[in-house]
C-alpha cells in the first residue's frame, strides 16, 4: 500500500498547525492587545503626539536602532534597572499604537525605552543629536547635523536656534534644528515607559542606607545638668 500521500498530507497538516500556532495566533493575540486600565484612571498608553509620530519616523529613516534598544530587561536577567534605563521590565502593552517597533539587537548605545526620565528637556536631546559630544563626553553616537540648518544671524539669534557654547559656536551663524531634528526630539522625550501595570509593576528605587545604630548617643557621658537626680 502506497502511504506516500497519506505522510504528505500529514507533514503538511503539522506544518500548517505549526504555523497557524506560533504566527497567525500570536499576531491575532497582539492586534487585540487593549490599553491598559489604570487605578488613578486614564489608559496607558495613552498614545503620542503628531510630531512625535512623525519623530519615530525620523528615528526609523536614520537607523537609530542600528545602534539602541527599547527593551528594558527585567530584574535578575541583566543590570538594565540597576543602569537607570527603566523602573520595570519593558512589555507589549508599551508599544501598542507604535506604527513601528525598534526592539533593536544591539547596544552600542544605552537603551532608550526610558530616555524620556533621564533626559525630558527637547533642547538637550537636539543638541544631542546635533554633536552628541557636548552633551555626553567621549560617545561614540555619530553626530546629524542635516537635521539642522545653518543660518546667517541678523541682528539676535532666532528663539529655535541651538544654545550651543562659545567653543562651537561660528561668527555670525545660528544653527536652527529641521522639522525632523524636533519632531526626532519630541518622540525621544516621550519614551518613558514609567507607569505601572498589571504585568510589569514599578520595582521601587533603593532605598538609603540605615545609619549605624550602634553608634553612642551623643551626650550620654555628659556631666548631669538641672534635671539630674541629686542624692
Amino acid at each position: 500500500m502506497n502511504n506516500g500521500a497519506f505522510i504528505f498530507l500529514g507533514t503538511l497538516l503539522v506544518m500548517l498547525w505549526s504555523w497557524y500556532g506560533i504566527v497567525v495566533k500570536n499576531f491575532k493575540d497582539i492586534t487585540a492587545l487593549k490599553p491598559q486600565a489604570l487605578l488613578e484612571g486614564g489608559n496607558y498608553p495613552a498614545g503620542r503626539s503628531g510630531t512625535a509620530n512623525l519623530g519615530q519616523l525620523t528615528y526609523c529613516a536614520n537607523g537609530c536602532a542600528e545602534c539602541h534598544t527599547m527593551q528594558v530587561r527585567m530584574k535578575g536577567y541583566g543590570a538594565d534597572i540597576e543602569r537607570g534605563w527603566g523602573r520595570r521590565n519593558t512589555t507589549l502593552q508599551d508599544f501598542l499604537y507604535d506604527q513601528q517597533v525598534f526592539l533593536g539587537q544591539a547596544r552600542v548605545g544605552p537603551d532608550l525605552a526610558g530616555v524620556g526620565n533621564r533626559n525630558p528637556d527637547v533642547q538637550t536631546q537636539l543638541l544631542h543629536l546635533y554633536n552628541p559630544r557636548l552633551t555626553a563626553p567621549g560617545s561614540m553616537m555619530p553626530q546629524y547635523p542635516y537635521l539642522f540648518e545653518k543660518r546667517k544671524v541678523h541682528g539676535r539669534a532666532s528663539r529655535e536656534s541651538l544654545r550651543l557654547p562659545d567653543n562651537f559656536r561660528e561668527a555670525g551663524l545660528e544653527v536652527v534644528p529641521t522639522h525632523e531634528a524636533i519632531a526626532l526630539a519630541e518622540y525621544l522625550v516621550s519614551l518613558k515607559a514609567d507607569t505601572p501595570i498589571f504585568e510589569s509593576p514599578l520595582i521601587p528605587k533603593p532605598e538609603p542606607a540605615p545609619q549605624n545604630t550602634n553608634a553612642p548617643v551623643a551626650g550620654t557621658n555628659a556631666p548631669a545638668g538641672t534635671n539630674a537626680v541629686r542624692g
